[in-house]
């Protein structure tokens, strides 16, 4: 994997008073070829981030998935990114913890930083970089053990063998998830005999039980009924300021309802990034709009 060579991004603006008229439209600048500078809003200056990325760059063999993408996000915030698919997003957020590195053809340019550490340094151990992030899938993946096994998993494979920390571990975990309630008397049980919503809350428990710095997660309630969703979605709320949560979402309700910052990106391209509120009733870009209230996508 090309390493990275961090660059100044020329194509990052700054977001101005009055919506840009429709020829400033970025999407139209894409379509005719043309480098689209991204829109931050000021509010995002106002935070201190714990992940930040620098002209990142990425390509599928020659195809090129993420093109100078730049932003930080928030610390102890929700930033949702979303956008049409194939936008980038799950590409983008599979980069932070470098899964897209099992990819062979993969090869990246630009720059992420966990709490400062660069990510793509040659010197960075992967395995002990993804012991700092939590990650949930878009399907939820149990490991075929039971309830507690799942998720005092970290800890054991860390050495930590002590039954009192485990235990108040698994415990604290579960209350995080919401799901201690529901397991507290069947922890020994298979973890593939819980329903689907449970099973993912049991995910969340098993990554936060490591106590991550950010917590990644790819659509994680489009597998699942409204139900199961709102229960995720309340869980994400109770996380909010105990932990950095960036997730990936198709969903624009759910995106309005559960982050406080949202990235509108666009043919891999970071289009307008701002405080969720602003972006969902006052955009500044005419193409962002159109999105969210479902012209396009």
């Amino acid at each position: 994997m090309e390493m990275p060579t961090p660059t100044d991004d020329p194509t990052q603006g700054e977001p101005q008073g009055a919506r840009p008229v429709a020829t400033d439209d970025p999407l139209e600048a894409i379509a005719r070829g043309e480098t689209a500078p991204s829109l931050v809003h000021d509010a995002l200056k106002r935070e201190e981030s714990v992940l930040d990325v620098d002209d990142f760059n990425l390509w599928y063999g020659e195809a090129q998935a993420l093109f100078h993408v730049s932003m930080g996000v928030p610390r102890g915030k929700v930033t949702a990114l979303i956008g049409p698919s194939g936008c980038g997003k799950s590409t983008l957020l599979r980069s932070v913890n470098r899964l897209n590195d099992l990819i062979d053809t993969v090869r990246i340019s630009g720059d992420m930083r966990l709490a400062g550490d660069p990510i793509y340094s040659r010197e960075i151990d992967v395995i002990e970089l993804r012991k700092r992030m939590g990650m949930v899938f878009q399907k939820s993946n149990p490991f075929p053990m039971s309830i507690y096994e799942n998720v005092v998993y970290a800890l054991r494979i860390d050495g930590e063998n002590r039954k009192q920390v485990l235990d108040e571990v698994c415990e604290r975990s579960l209350r995080g998830a919401a799901l201690w309630d529901e397991v507290k008397d069947r922890l020994d049980e298979l973890a593939l005999g819980l329903s689907g919503g449970q099973q993912q809350r049991l995910c969340i428990a098993r990554a936060i039980a490591a106590e991550p710095e950010v917590l990644l997660m790819d659509e994680p309630c489009s597998a699942l009924d409204p139900i199961a969703t709102g229960k995720i979605e309340d869980l994400i709320q109770a996380l909010r300021g105990e932990y950095t949560i960036l997730i990936v979402t198709h969903n624009m309700q759910q995106a309005s309802r559960t982050s406080d910052y949202t990235a509108f990106m666009y043919l891999g391209r970071m289009i307008e990034y701002g405080a969720t509120e602003d972006l969902f009733t006052n955009p500044l870009l005419r193409s962002t709009e159109d999105y969210i209230t479902g012209r396009f996508g």
